[in-house]
């Protein structure tokens, strides 16, 4: 791998890892859905690609989840399988929040940016421990990570690449 390949986020499955057929990569993208992870991944015929995966904004059970994590983006992964090269090229797209309202609400603005990014925040509270010193305890984290990487892991596990687009089409 060069050194774009790291700039675009590009994977490459292990030595000796067989491809899977397309059908059983798209299935296991899919099942990586559940209503205990703040992300859907769905159907991207829509969108001009194979599979997308994007985080759960719009969904009430979660908007408090995103409001307190102070989500400053939104992520969608596209995704587009290449079969003769084994290979599930992706564009990541990243959209500025702000949060309006009271109560808070997100709100996604027209900022656009395209290209792998990484979103953390945590939240810590002050307090004394059990040996009476201030301690700070994380209280709360949000990684943008938890996104990324179940479908890079998940496409590597299958035996195919994982190509990140920068420039050009998907």
């Amino acid at each position: 791998m060069g050194l774009f390949d790291k700039l675009t986020g590009t994977a490459c499955p292990d030595d000796g890892v067989v491809p899977r057929p397309v059908g059983e990569v798209r299935a296991a993208l899919l099942g990586l859905n559940g209503p205990d992870v703040p992300y859907v991944v769905r159907d991207g015929a829509a969108e001009g690609a194979d599979v997308v995966a994007e985080w759960r904004l719009a969904e009430p059970a979660w908007q408090t989840h995103f409001v307190q994590s102070r989500l400053s983006r939104a992520v969608r992964f596209r995704m587009r399988f290449v079969e003769d090269e084994h290979e599930v090229r992706v564009v990541e797209e990243g959209r500025e929040v702000t949060r309006v309202g009271n109560p808070p609400r997100l709100s996604i603005s027209r900022q656009y940016t395209r290209g792998p990014d990484r979103t953390v925040s945590r939240h810590y509270t002050i307090g004394r421990g059990e040996s009476g010193r201030l301690e700070a305890t994380e209280t709360f984290r949000f990684d943008s990570a938890e996104l990324r990487d179940p479908l890079r892991d998940t496409v590597l596990t299958s035996g195919w690449t994982w190509r990140g687009v920068v420039f050009g089409r998907l």
